[in-house]
């Protein structure tokens, strides 16, 4: 489907605009959308819709994106929406929620607190993640939000992983593969690695291995302010780039994978009450204690 434009005629400019997106060639989301459409219309002008993950977002004038899906859906919307740096609203029709963080059954609530200017906007660091190949060339180049991830590949022997920052040699890893996460990707992968958590508004990246077979490798936490560098001098046959889990690359020797902070970010919607803290301890089942069944 193509992006749909609103008739100009129709739009009432005392209301904020926003333009919806929402992958609804998955028909339990297109039903989502549209129950949901009547309660965003009741508080926003919708001056576009785009209903399909692979057409371009418009450039029409807008004050915000409402991102429906889940945080799969917000991660797609980063990389789309590019520069633009619309604030996204994020309504999860997902699981965890991380990103999309509005449940459906609270967006009248939500929608109400934005159009009253009861809400703040997160700027969230992203990354140009670059592959060089072994003339120097850019061979790729991609956006990213969560992280850049170096994965073994099969036939999944350990890897010899070279990590540089700023041209400085930090070590060679013994591991499984290595990943460069943002603040928000600190919750996902990087999370799962045994990486720590990062708020989301700080402008830092971590550097967290996988399986490292020297127990004295740890994650590290640095400046965004700085250009990461991984080469793998003798990659598997299966060894691959990732960024935000997509493969943008099976690595060749004397590839070079170059992550630096972005001229962009991500802005994402916070209403009120709505805090990093709570969201770490409801997303994270962090209760204070065990919940036992009888």
């Amino acid at each position: 489907m193509n992006p749909q434009p609103a008739s100009p005629g129709l739009i009432d400019p005392q209301r904020p605009h926003a333009l919806i997106l929402a992958d609804c060639h998955r028909e339990e989301i297109r039903r989502d959308v549209e129950e949901l459409r009547p309660t965003i219309d009741q508080f926003f002008e919708v001056v576009g819709v785009v209903d399909d993950a692979t057409e371009e977002v418009p450039d029409t004038p807008a004050d915000f994106a409402i991102v429906l899906g889940g945080d799969g859906a917000i991660l797609r919307s980063s990389r789309r929406l590019g520069d633009r740096r619309l604030p996204v609203i994020g309504v999860n029709l997902g699981r965890l929620g991380f990103l999309a963080g509005v449940n459906p059954a609270s967006l009248a609530d939500t929608l109400a607190q934005v159009v009253a200017g009861d809400y703040r906007v997160i700027s969230h660091l992203m990354f140009r993640c670059e592959v060089l190949d072994a003339s120097g060339e850019p061979a790729h180049s991609v956006l990213g939000l969560n992280e850049a991830s170096v994965l073994a590949g099969a036939p999944f022997a350990i890897l010899d992983v070279q990590l540089f920052v700023d041209d400085e040699l930090v070590t060679t890893y013994r591991c499984d593969g290595l990943i460069i996460s943002t603040p928000v990707g600190s919750t996902a992968h990087n999370l799962s690695a045994g990486g720590p958590i990062l708020r989301k508004s700080l402008q830092a990246f971590v550097v967290s291995p996988l399986n490292p077979h020297t127990l004295t490798n740890r994650p590290v936490v640095d400046s965004a302010d700085r250009r990461y560098e991984i080469v793998v001098p003798q990659p598997n046959e299966g060894t691959s780039l990732l960024v935000d889990g997509r493969v943008v690359r099976c690595l060749q020797p004397g590839d070079r994978v170059r992550v630096r902070r972005s001229e962009t970010d991500f802005r994402l919607v916070e209403v009120a009450g709505r805090g990093y803290y709570r969201t770490l301890r409801e997303k994270l089942g962090w209760g204070g204690r065990l919940e036992l069944n009888d």
